[in-house]
């Protein structure tokens, strides 16, 4: 589980997160959403260490990363696998060189044992056959799946996806969203998403958080928001407006 506490965060004289609070739940897909400019980046990117905020707390599983001594930090940092939005694969390398380049960077295991643990997250996520090709040499769905492989690689106790679902035809996102649902409750992660692909929130979002401007306006799950969508009108505006993005 992740908690947030009274998170703000400020870029010189104009403040992005207001007093955020929430709650992300193990075995379960959080999603985070809003429109562009509402601070979900900005707060996906605090959770991970890429962005400071001004105040307040960040627990994992009630370690609080803000005041970690350095060492506690990595620790936690090793249990976080990243999706990022345009996949972040390294042109240069294969497919399992980039698998296994977390499992290089920060295990100990063996040249066979990687060579094992790339091969197991590569079935895992549908892809065999294809680790000497390079990125360039695969679809943007199978990228994605990559990019999922090598974020499971390492034994992650939390996952974040930044837009998974970017740049995909409407098949292949729900395949993509389907294998991330499985994935989270496999293997009892804390999954976070950035999205405003409402098919995905609708399809497996099981705790949803909305940000407008900077502030947390409703927290809950996918039932409660269609709910919720009816009588709040920022709320509402944002749902009709994703759909014809």
């Amino acid at each position: 589980m992740i908690e947030l506490k009274n998170i703000n965060k400020t870029f010189e004289d104009r403040q992005v997160l207001f007093d955020i609070n929430a709650t992300f739940l193990s075995g379960k897909n959080n999603l985070i959403i809003g429109a562009s400019g509402g601070g979900k980046s900005v707060l996906m990117k605090s959770m991970v260490g890429l962005e400071k905020p001004d105040t307040g707390s960040i627990l994992f599983d009630n370690r609080d990363i803000m005041h970690l001594e350095d060492q506690d930090l990595r620790d936690v940092r090793r249990e976080i696998g990243m999706l990022f939005q345009g996949t972040a694969l390294f042109d240069s390398l294969t497919v399992a060189q980039n698998v296994a380049f977390p499992l290089e960077m920060f295990s100990k295991m063996s040249a066979s044992e990687i060579n094992d643990r790339v091969n197991f997250c590569l079935k895992r996520v549908n892809l065999e056959s294809i680790n000497n090709k390079y990125p360039s040499e695969i679809s943007g769905g199978m990228k994605k799946r990559v990019g999922i492989a090598r974020a499971i690689a390492l034994d992650i106790k939390y996952l974040f996806c930044d837009e998974p679902n970017s740049g995909l035809d409407p098949i292949t996102s729900r395949l993509i969203d389907a294998l991330i649902d499985e994935i989270t409750k496999e293997y009892g992660i804390t999954n976070v998403i950035n999205s405003h692909d409402m098919k995905t929130v609708f399809d497996i979002g099981d705790h949803i958080i909305f940000l407008y401007k900077g502030k947390k306006w409703w927290e809950g799950n996918r039932d409660e928001l269609k709910n919720a969508q009816n009588h709040i009108k920022e709320l509402d505006d944002f749902i009709k407006a994703s759909y014809f993005e």
